[in-house]
């Protein structure tokens, strides 16, 4: 056992290789269209730390961070911008550098969840489907009847085969309604089997099925990310969604410090994906990332933990924009409203295609 674990951290820390056959080059298109896209969610992840860093009030709350001093040396400065930086440092070194933040309602920049539940299965169908269903007003795992841009996407003869999803939170494959559709889908501790025999992948399935004695319904994110990781070295997916979940968990389970050190680990993550594909053919100056979350949650002390209709910031989240064709302005400091239900279309745009859909929002007018 001790070997495995072994085994899969040292999985962790090896760069993603390029693959031995790049990906076919695509027909030129616009500036503003990408080849590939990525969509990544942060589960839970608040506005407030993404623009000003660890918060000055949770970061001091002794109830929330048993070790303080801990905290305070990694993520704590007294200047937000710094305090940021520490934080989230592929965000504002080469996000803000190279593509665009919305959300910092500092400036009156807002994006809100349009269903009125602010929790997570109403929050990703919103963000995949386009539109809001009063009837999906909880977690429970009910197979979602509404269209999400996924599927729409791997219907079409240019993306079959090529979109992938890799989630920590096992209700994916009812909010994106597996049974009716055809894309690769792997949530929670559910192994992966491949059409590719990999080594790797046969280790990490083996961590999940024999070292993670109390499987939870959301797999650790690392190990969602080394999957995913895995399946795009082999297979080079066009649309890949990566769901992370573990910092909504830090925040329900009241450790403001988990909380943080598990956003800075998604951070790097992302950083490393972002290398990748700006190393490898196919992939290089031709993908976009959307990076965004599901919902917000509680501004003060005693309420940051939880989310919901009746939680005051619950529905404030944010969105982070990198890629082929969008302009590098950094964070936006105009006033606006948004709403995640313009997601859906604005993916689509993304890839030169239109969401053919029920009661679709138009798409977002990227600056």
């Amino acid at each position: 056992m001790k070997n495995i674990l072994v085994s899969v951290f040292f999985l962790s820390a090896i760069p993603f290789s390029s693959p031995q056959q790049g990906i076919s080059k695509l027909a030129t298109k616009p500036a503003t269209v990408a080849g590939n896209i990525f969509i990544i969610t942060i589960d839970g992840f608040r506005w407030q730390e993404i623009f000003n860093g660890a918060d000055s009030i949770l970061i001091n709350d002794e109830i929330f961070t048993p070790d303080t001093g801990y905290i305070k040396m990694l993520y704590w400065d007294n200047n937000a911008a710094t305090r940021r930086k520490k934080l989230m440092p592929f965000f504002w070194n080469i996000l803000a550098a190279k593509g665009q933040l919305y959300g910092n309602r500092a400036f009156d920049n807002k994006i809100n969840t349009a269903n009125i539940y602010t929790i997570s299965y109403p929050g990703y169908s919103e963000m995949f489907t386009g539109t809001t269903d009063m009837n999906i007003s909880s977690n429970e795992k009910i197979k979602n009847p509404n269209t999400n841009i996924l599927e729409y996407l791997d219907s079409k003869s240019s993306f079959k085969g090529k979109v992938a999803a890799f989630t920590s939170w096992d209700v994916f494959p009812y909010i994106f309604n597996e049974d009716r559709n055809s894309f690769v889908i792997n949530s929670g501790y559910s192994p992966m089997i491949d059409t590719v025999n990999s080594i790797q992948q046969q280790i990490i399935n083996r961590v999940q099925e024999d070292a993670v004695y109390e499987k939870a319904a959301t797999r650790f994110d690392e190990l969602t990310f080394l999957t995913a990781k895995e399946y795009i070295r082999k297979h080079q997916p066009r649309v890949m969604f990566l769901g992370l979940g573990e910092t909504d968990e830090m925040a329900h389970q009241k450790r403001y410090d988990l909380y943080l050190d598990q956003a800075n680990k998604v951070d790097k993550m992302i950083a490393e994906l972002w290398h990748y594909v700006q190393t490898t053919d196919g992939y290089k100056n031709n993908t976009t990332f959307i990076i965004t979350t599901d919902h917000g949650r509680g501004k003060k002390s005693g309420r940051w933990t939880s989310h919901g209709e009746f939680i005051a910031g619950s529905s404030q989240t944010w969105l982070a924009v990198i890629g082929p064709g969008i302009k590098p302005i950094g964070e936006i400091k105009e006033g606006q409203q948004l709403y995640q239900q313009q997601l859906a279309q604005t993916i689509a745009h993304l890839l030169g295609e239109e969401f053919e859909a029920d009661n679709i929002a138009p798409a977002i007018s990227l600056r």
